[in-house]
């Protein structure tokens, strides 16, 4: 018998997830809840992370995330519990809370600097695995700042959430054309950030890249 490919295998394993999740809901609302939270907790921590690249402001923005999603679950009948898709769902939800943190912290003073992470990226590492890792790292968390906003929430769901394009579409709003095009940009422009000549001992630094993947 044929091995199951490992893509398929993580499709099924993400539905079966999925399923049992809104079993639980359905049956009764506070202990579906908490079975949705042990499910997707770690998912949604580890995406917060990378968008927002500081430990404490991912916790936050994870805990108002679920937080939504309970006042939303209490308003919704069986036959919408019944549609969920919870992981997408929540991450739907989280995206919405970090846009609306970004555009909030353009009136308050500029945050602390990137925090360190026990495991650096390796050098050698290509930018989808170094994303896909649970440790952050300051370099890639400066790396992804760095990246358009539509962009960079398609490389964290494809390669950190492990997002298949059809529900980073739909988690962005956007039709799957577009989802699959802010990844490819996103990942290009993130090995071209990665690319570029570091500033030696009294040198300035390189220019930047500007938001359309060009120099100023």
């Amino acid at each position: 018998m044929d091995a199951v490919p490992a893509d398929q295998a993580a499709a099924d394993e993400a539905a079966e997830a999925a399923a049992r999740v809104v079993a639980a809901l359905s049956r009764d609302l506070d202990a579906g809840f908490e079975a949705m939270y042990e499910a997707y907790r770690g998912a949604v921590f580890s995406t917060a992370l990378r968008l927002c690249g500081r430990w404490a402001e991912a916790e936050d923005l994870s805990a108002e995330a679920f937080l939504r999603a309970y006042r939303a679950l209490c308003g919704y009948g069986p036959a919408r519990i019944e549609e969920l898709r919870p992981r997408a769902w929540l991450l739907t939800i989280l995206t919405n809370v970090w846009r609306n943190a970004v555009r909030s912290a353009v009136r308050r003073p500029p945050p602390g600097p990137l925090e360190d992470a026990p495991d650096p990226p390796d050098p050698g590492e290509g930018v989808e695995d170094a994303a896909a890792r649970h440790e952050t790292g300051r370099e890639l968390a400066a790396l992804l700042s760095e990246l358009p906003q539509a962009q960079r929430a398609a490389v964290v769901l494809r390669h950190v959430a492990g997002l298949p394009v059809a529900e980073i579409a739909v988690v962005l709003g956007v039709p799957e054309g577009t989802a699959k095009s802010h990844v490819s940009r996103g990942l290009s422009r993130l090995r071209a950030l990665r690319a570029r000549p570091r500033p030696g001992p009294g040198d300035t630094e390189p220019q930047h890249l500007d938001q359309r993947g060009g120099t100023p």
